[in-house]
């Protein structure tokens, strides 16, 4: 957040770097994956133009994390894992806003056709958000 705006210069890496780590799971606390999220949501904050471009991409990451969270079997606390999903759909949220609402009309097919709760769940919450 101390960058604000000038964010945007170094947006293409700072996403590779976002991406590489919702990916991997780096142990039970998920410290990481969940100070990546609390970045991601600086950066939609502070880069909000620039964040339709990149919707495709940030979406698929956003919604592979949501998947893996609730499926891992892993040594995973139930509040590090709520905590994961709760960012996770702020995330969402907020790409949501700057995007014209295009992560609802992207969702509306996803969470028709998905059967798990908790993931249904952080779907519906954005699907709600105004």
């Amino acid at each position: 957040s101390r960058l604000g705006i000038l964010i945007v210069r170094h947006l293409k890496r700072l996403e590779r770097v976002i991406l590489g780590y919702l990916e991997v799971s780096d142990g039970p606390e998920e410290e990481a994956r969940l100070g990546i999220l609390e970045t991601l949501q600086c950066t939609i904050e502070h880069a909000w133009p620039r964040m339709p471009c990149r919707l495709p991409v940030l979406l698929k990451a956003l919604l592979r994390l949501l998947w893996d969270v609730h499926t891992e079997r892993g040594p995973t606390p139930e509040p590090v894992r709520a905590a994961l999903l709760q960012r996770a759909t702020q995330c969402l949220i907020l790409l949501d806003h700057c995007c014209q609402g295009q992560v609802k009309v992207l969702l509306e097919g996803v969470q028709s056709s998905c059967e798990e709760g908790r993931v249904r769940e952080c779907l519906r919450k954005v699907q709600e958000s105004t």
